[in-house]
């Protein structure tokens, strides 16, 4: 009894069924994946990228800054309130 397993090629991500007993590729199906980018379009990916890493390191810088000025409104207000 042959057994047929499925394959994915790592190149072109195409399905292979290949028979085992026979040691013979059975049916085959294209990938329906876009495999090869345009220049253009992995620049492009790699702008969005950068763009959303800047995005996150100045919300941080805020946020830290937030921090920062509610933590020096609290001591403040403990200099204010502490009795001499």
């Amino acid at each position: 009894m042959s057994a047929i397993i499925e394959v994915e090629c790592p190149h072109c991500h195409a399905a292979l069924w290949v028979d085992t007993e026979r040691q013979a590729v059975v049916q085959h199906k294209r990938s329906e994946k876009k495999v090869h980018s345009s220049f253009e379009d992995l620049l492009q990916k790699e702008k969005l990228k950068k763009e959303k890493v800047d995005e996150r390191f100045v919300q941080a810088k805020e946020l830290k800054e937030a921090k920062k000025q509610k933590a020096e409104e609290i001591f403040q207000r403990s200099l204010k309130d502490k009795p001499e």
